[in-house]
């Protein structure tokens, strides 16, 4: 990705383009918000938020009721798949099921598996747009402000972050619903940088640094040997230039802070992922290469808060057809969290770090004619790491087979009794690790998953 093809997001003192507004709504009243800033410093959340965009079946993690899909389902599993293998928790062995055995194994995982929305139910609502809305922004009034605005503007009052953090927000997916502002303000240097998985300098110009010439040529330009940074001459005809066409003082300052920005993010590209043996990340996928920078940042860099991406690079999940390259999606996915796990224990961070996964529902369970699977309800919540806040307690929740509807309307659903939660439950789950003690009050009522 070229320097100009970036998302134009603002940083710290950085003149790049904001995250333009996605809606128009009533701005959140944060006044009702009860922060408490002890638990946000025990907790010292870094989060990487991985959204499974055209929701992915929940099959995966959860086979419990496969023998009774099997049957009832209007094409054949067995047939199709091939080889369909339960793990001793029910998991789906050959769309990674074992990695997700072994990091349960570890404690360093939870599965939820009743992620279930009564509220959807009752208003036949499966559709990506809304449901997208809603869980991006932690509230059925799709006209709200986006979990990361709220939290940025949470943090931004508390005095947490300012115009001196750098890269507090981070995103490897582009422009999202996580980021929408409605009528909510958010100062521009706090607003979302953009990256990609090769962490392609989006404040470096189009020339080398200092460090990057010889020694013959810094002698041939007579630069001195301790000089840092951009190329002198350069970088300081660019800012005469700029400084002179803009009398802005803070665009002043964002040139001014450009040099040491582009050196802060050299630093967190060129930084080594240790040797992680047998765990090491998948090669030749772009997922995995964005999983593995995303890990970089937040480690090398305290400031980072949050960082969302997609699954690019794996395919959608929108699995209506031909579901088969779910499986190899799946066990790529799983394969390249557990690296990610191994990388965050060698680098000491397992404990305020943590990944959530999840995407706007699930599917239902019927094989159709077109051997895939059409919208669910139901989807699995996994959460990784972030030991600082999370007890991990294995596999939550207990699913059981509605068939009362079509064989096309064969779906799973919360048994009667078990631990269930909305989806708006996940950005409950969000605002309480970063210090909200009441966060039902940005979540339309629905608490936080039990951690």
């Amino acid at each position: 990705m070229q320097r100009r093809s970036f998302i134009k997001l603002s940083l710290s003192a950085c003149a790049s383009m904001a995250l333009p507004s996605i809606s128009s709504a009533s701005a959140v009243d944060y006044s009702q918000v009860q922060f408490d800033k002890s638990v946000y410093a025990a907790n010292a959340p870094q989060i990487l938020m991985i959204y499974l965009y055209g929701g992915a079946s929940q099959l995966a993690g959860n086979l419990t009721n496969y023998d009774e899909i099997e049957t009832k389902s209007q094409s054949s599993y067995e047939s199709y798949f091939r080889s369909i293998t339960k793990t001793p928790n029910d998991f789906w062995q050959e769309a990674g099921g074992t990695y997700m055995e072994d990091m349960i194994a570890a404690g360093d995982m939870t599965v939820f598996r009743t992620c279930y929305s009564k509220v959807r139910e009752a208003n036949n609502n499966k559709s990506h747009g809304s449901c997208t809305n809603q869980n991006q922004k932690g509230s059925f009034d799709i006209s709200r402000a986006g979990i990361v605005t709220n939290i940025t503007n949470i943090l931004s009052n508390a005095a947490l972050v300012d115009e001196n953090t750098p890269m507090p927000f981070v995103s490897m997916e582009g422009d999202s619903q996580f980021y929408a502002t409605g009528d909510t303000t958010v100062p521009s240097y706090l607003k979302a940088v953009g990256l990609n998985e090769n962490l392609d300098n989006p404040y470096k110009r189009n020339v080398r640094y200092w460090f990057e010439y010889t020694s013959e040529e810094r002698q041939t330009k007579g630069y001195n040997d301790a000089q840092t940074g951009f190329d002198p001459a350069f970088n300081t005809t660019m800012n005469e230039m700029a400084q002179s066409l803009n009398t802005n003082s803070k665009i002043h300052n964002a040139f001014a802070k450009r040099e040491p920005l582009s050196l802060f993010v050299e630093n967190i590209k060129n930084a080594t992922t240790p040797d992680l043996g047998g765990d090491a990340y998948p090669t030749n996928s772009s997922f995995a290469k964005r999983v593995e920078s995303s890990i970089k940042v937040l480690a090398n860099n305290p400031a980072t808060k949050i960082i969302t991406m997609n699954t690019g690079g794996l395919g959608g999940w929108d699995d209506h057809n031909d579901a088969r390259q779910y499986v190899d999606r799946a066990e790529l996915m799983f394969k390249t969290l557990k690296s990610a796990m191994a990388h965050l224990k060698a680098v000491g961070k397992q404990n305020n770090i943590s990944i959530m996964v999840f995407g706007e529902f699930g599917r239902n369970v019927n094989l159709n004619s077109a051997l895939g699977w059409d919208h669910g309800n139901l989807q699995n919540f996994y959460v990784l790491g972030g030991k600082n806040y999370f007890s991990h307690r294995g596999v939550v929740g207990e699913t059981m087979l509605d068939d009362s509807g079509s064989v096309n309307r064969l779906y799973m659903k919360p048994k009667e009794g078990s631990e269930s939660y909305e989806h708006l439950s996940i950005a409950a789950t969000l605002y309480k690790v970063f210090g909200v003690t009441n966060p039902e009050v940005l979540t339309d009522g629905n608490g936080a998953v039990n951690l």
